[in-house]
């Protein structure tokens, strides 16, 4: 049985999450997440401490179960080509974030935060081991170019989604593109 601790942990999340859903990152008042939650202004602050770190937690199990649980960490199947592969990997980190933008929005809000670099480490930590396992046997030198490039673009991407001039979901199918030449620009490189 779940203790009270993680109970009321749990309403915590669960009511910025939605705050965040139906209202977006300005509506995060300490004060309504503890009214919808059913806890006490002290309970919170003893948590989190601050509004951001309360957000930034949030965010961080959210992602935690909805983008990092269903990631491969098996290596390129036979006859599978490196682009499809990678893309087996990103695929389910970014699928969430099209079916709820407002908490994209948030996400980009957030990591550039006091904090919000834990967010991006997090991230880091859970796909590197999925993606470690497609890239095996790939050039060093690919494999950094390709971190650059891909969270370069990630980056842009959120800022534009964030600004307003793209939707979510023109966000994985820039990834896939990219991917594609990328992949397809190394595997002809490297043909034996």
């Amino acid at each position: 049985m779940e203790s009270a601790l993680g109970s009321s942990e749990q309403r915590i999340r669960a009511s910025v999450l939605e705050l965040l859903e139906v209202e977006g990152y300005e509506a995060i008042q300490v004060r309504e997440v503890a009214r919808q939650a059913k806890v006490s202004l002290t309970k919170i602050y003893k948590l989190y401490g601050t509004r951001d770190e309360l957000i930034l937690a949030a965010l961080d199990w959210w992602m935690a179960e909805h983008c990092y649980g269903d990631l491969p960490e098996h290596p390129v199947r036979p006859g599978e080509s490196l682009h499809v592969a990678l893309m087996r990997v990103l695929r389910p980190i970014f699928e969430p974030w099209e079916r709820n933008p407002r908490l994209l929005a948030a996400y980009f809000r957030a990591r550039a935060s006091a904090e919000g670099a834990r967010l991006v480490d997090h991230g880091i930590d859970a796909v590197f081991p999925a993606a470690m396992a497609v890239l095996e046997g790939v050039d060093l030198d690919f494999i950094n170019d390709l971190y650059a490039i891909l969270s370069s673009l990630i980056y842009g991407l959120m800022g534009r989604f964030a600004a307003g001039e793209i939707a979510a979901t023109d966000i994985l199918p820039a990834i896939d593109r990219t991917m594609f030449w990328l992949a397809s620009g190394y595997q002809a490189t490297h043909a034996s």
